[in-house]
């Protein structure tokens, strides 16, 4: 059966319909409604967004349209937009082109006629935009030349046929016939000379138009380049009138805590977030909605300048926070000038700390190639290889939260809490700061596995690190500084897979005490999420909320952690808080990202505003001073990209040091080996390793009368593998592993299932909180100092 003819479309009409339109390498092609009306090509998803959401739009008039093959075409307006279209069948391929050439050639006529023709005075087309414009020009001449030539041979046809014709009838005339069929066939010539001459008149008409295009080509040529001059002219004007409005913006908001770079939003684009790559609707599940973005729970506005005084921020109001004339303010303090800090009193030559690591290997990793040998073992006991590790255990980066101490050495000294308040919150942050450009797993460390990071000449502190449990993981923290504060923490992670990211959920609280004030600080952690797991570049994330308090005081301070959305017009990484007392009464705003820095602000006067549409609540506004810098992240080393990413304090955690316990983290040979980039000898060090481990677990289990069944002790994880380094707990786990391996909250406060007493910290009820957590019982650095660690497991 012959196909059937595609219909033309009239150039005037509005053309609709389906096609499919290619999208990503992920989704493919996808169907699309179409509508072609006055020279424009627009689609939506469905028909029932034409009277709302536009999804894209091209015009006609300068796109190029070129056929792929029986279904598939493209249209490209010169690299901005470009639509891969393919249509049900070649006829409906067919209807659409003829649609789209006709309704190309009417804008374009419709562009022409458009333009002042009388305007000589323009300048000449000049430059690549005016070299476009005249090929553009030309092409069309060529086009219009083309169907004139056309025609001519048609006319040229018609009169040919139409002699033979004439010459066939005058024939006729010399034949005696009866005068009726005569008298038609004299009208029959007449009608087929008048056919003749309206083909030469039309043939003539269409060469007198090629003639004037011609003529006019010039003219039209200004036309456009004046009109491209002054489309610039006022891309130039909105421009500065934007840089404008930013500098007032900006100048308006500089006395409240919005740091300038949040100003406008839309002209920010610090961070690595991921950039969405085609304008139209084709991302992972971008539908459109109204943007969802979080809305603030609170205004910021310029205090009252009855509050300001000239020469400082805070004159006029120290007496309302306690303070007292000899008090250093918020914004001043320095620890360099603590007459009390050891290096004043005595100069000891300081240890020089390595500033380098050997660069990260770029081995390439074949993931079937580990999986193909798996298979039929169990998921729990496969071994994940250290490509997807970075050179540091879990203990060393729970001691790199202490990357800013300084902020603790400050709030140490401050006299009121409120203040001291604002450098514990800053603390909180910058512990995520080191977090953003680390996409590899840290090591899960051995059970029974410490780190030290004594730094007592330096800046005034120790740290000790102990993996306490393996059922579920745990790690206890304890540091003590000379200089007035203990900090300490029983930290354990679970991990949920979504698919497209992996969310990892820290378990425990963060507890910081001062010895001066007695005040005693506790803080959980918020929510890591690690996006593009399967496919594309990885990125992180930290989102959630956070309430820092004052156990002895009331004093508590909510931080939000604003989750990055591709609809937000905010900074990317934002982070926003309020410092109340135990009233609930507001006393500073603190504003910042977890990657960069922090800034306070003291809050004057609060009030309510507006309502929330989104909610219908009311905001609180607060009037502030101008905002001070709280905290600022110290730059990357260079050629820090090329070694995991790691900051100064990173690149000294795993050097060697002498007289470390045996079951330090320096001490660990897969670790170790990986620094050195040897990853095949250290992937065969960690195999050993996770042996070994579940060796002494089984001789442990049998020697305390363990009373788990054996088929129960079957389904253990592997222990070297250590959770998170066996395949239960890795990016590509499936969710019935992650039922089995992951620790939830309830059985983290239940207790420890390890058989096993830690060396140096002991599990009791924390008095602040009344939460089960392992308490530093000391006696660590006393075996340091006397060489003795007789009493430490052999794991290594």
């Amino acid at each position: 059966m012959s196909e059937p003819k595609a219909p033309i479309p009239a150039p005037g009409d509005t053309y609709k319909g389906w096609l499919f339109k290619w999208t990503n390498y992920i989704k493919g092609y996808q169907r699309r409604w179409f509508v072609l009306s006055n020279g424009l090509l627009s689609y939506y998803r469905t028909q029932a967004e034409m009277g709302h959401t536009c999804r894209g739009t091209i015009n006609l008039a300068t796109a190029n349209i070129a056929v792929e093959d029986s279904c598939n075409f493209v249209i490209s307006n010169g690299g901005t937009q470009t639509y891969h279209l393919k249509a049900s069948s070649e006829v409906e391929r067919q209807r659409w082109i003829t649609a789209l050439e006709l309704a190309k050639a009417k804008a374009f006529r419709m562009q022409a006629e458009s333009d002042d023709s009388g305007d000589e005075s323009s300048p000449p087309a000049a430059g690549q935009g005016g070299g476009s414009r005249n090929s553009e020009v030309q092409s069309t001449l060529r086009t219009l030349g083309s169907k004139v030539e056309d025609l001519s041979t048609c006319n040229d046809l018609i009169a040919k046929h139409g002699s033979a014709l004439q010459r066939s009838l005058s024939e006729l005339e010399g034949v005696r016939l009866e005068g009726q069929t005569s008298e038609k066939i004299r009208q029959v010539t007449e009608r087929a000379t008048l056919f003749r001459i309206t083909s030469n008149a039309m043939i003539n008409a269409c060469r007198d138009f090629l003639s004037l295009a011609q003529a006019h080509s010039k003219r039209w040529q200004k036309a456009l380049q004046a009109e491209r001059e002054q489309r610039v002219r006022l891309e130039e004007t909105l421009e500065q009138l934007a840089k404008q409005h930013n500098h007032l913006e900006r100048a308006f908001r500089g006395a409240t805590v919005l740091p300038p770079s949040q100003s406008n939003p839309a002209i920010d684009n610090k961070g690595s977030a991921p950039v969405k790559g085609d304008a139209s609707d084709e991302d992972d599940e971008n539908e459109f909605f109204d943007a969802c973005e979080d809305v603030q729970e609170f205004i910021t506005v310029p205090a009252d300048p009855k509050y300001h005084r000239s020469g400082s921020n805070v004159s006029g109001i120290s007496s309302e926070m306690g303070m007292d004339d000899g008090t250093t303010s918020l914004d001043e303090q320095s620890v360099a000038s603590n007459p009390e800090s050891p290096q004043s009193q005595e100069v000891v030559p300081m240890r020089k700390r390595r500033a380098r690591i050997p660069d990260k290997p770029n081995y390439s990793l074949n993931l079937w190639s580990i999986m193909k040998n798996c298979i039929g073992k169990e998921l729990s006991k496969i071994p994940m290889p250290v490509n997807f590790n970075e050179p540091l255990s879990m203990l060393q980066r729970l001691s790199e939260d202490l990357e800013y101490y300084e902020l603790l050495d400050r709030a140490a000294k401050c006299n009121n809490s409120l203040e001291q308040m604002c450098y514990v919150a800053a603390f909180t942050v910058s512990s995520y700061s080191t977090t953003v450009h680390r996409t590899g797993k840290p090591f899960n460390p051995l059970l029974g596995e410490t780190f030290e990071l004594d730094r007592a000449q330096e800046c005034g502190y120790r740290s000790l690190c102990e993996q306490v449990s393996h059922h579920p993981p745990a790690a206890a923290h304890h540091a003590i500084s000379e200089r007035g504060w203990t900090l300490r923490q029983e930290i354990a992670l679970a991990s949920k897979f979504r698919g497209k990211y992996l969310s990892i959920m820290p378990m425990g609280s963060i507890h910081c005490i001062f010895e001066k004030s007695d005040n005693h600080y506790s803080w959980k952690k918020v929510t890591t999420t690690v996006h593009n797991i399967i496919v594309g570049k990885l990125w992180i994330d930290q989102s959630g909320e956070i309430d820092v308090v004052n156990h002895r005081t009331g004093d508590r301070c909510h931080l939000k952690f604003a989750p990055y959305s591709y609809f937000s017009r905010d900074v990317a990484r934002k982070v926003t808080g309020v410092v109340t007392d135990k009233d609930g009464k507001a006393h500073f705003v603190l504003s910042g990202t977890w990657d960069e820095k922090m800034e306070y602000s003291r809050v004057m006067q609060s009030s309510r505003g507006g309502e929330n549409g989104a909610e219908g609540r009311q905001k609180t506004v607060y009037q502030t001073l101008k905002a001070k810098e709280l905290w600022k992240k110290t730059p990357l080393p260079d050629g820090a990209e090329n070694m995991y990413y790691f900051s100064t304090l990173a690149l000294t955690l795993n050097e060697p040091e002498e007289g470390v316990a045996p079951t330090d983290s320096r001490r660990r040979p897969d670790q170790r080996l990986m620094e050195q980039g040897r990853w095949e000898e250290a992937n065969a060090e960690k195999q050993r390793l996770e042996e070994k481990q579940r060796t002494v677990r089984r001789e442990r289990e049998r020697e305390a009368n363990c009373s788990a069944s054996p088929s129960e002790e079957a389904k253990e994880p592997a222990d070297g593998a250590l959770i998170e380094d066996s395949i239960s707990d890795s990016p590509l786990k499936t969710e019935e592993v992650e039922i089995a391996s992951e620790p939830s909250e309830t059985t983290y406060k239940s207790g420890h299932q390890d058989n096993y007493k830690a060396m140096w910290f002991e599990r009791r009820v924390d008095p602040a909180t009344g939460e089960p957590t392992h308490i530093y019982t000391g006696g660590y650095w006393e075996a340091k100092e006397q060489g003795s660690w007789d009493s430490c497991p052999d794991i290594f």
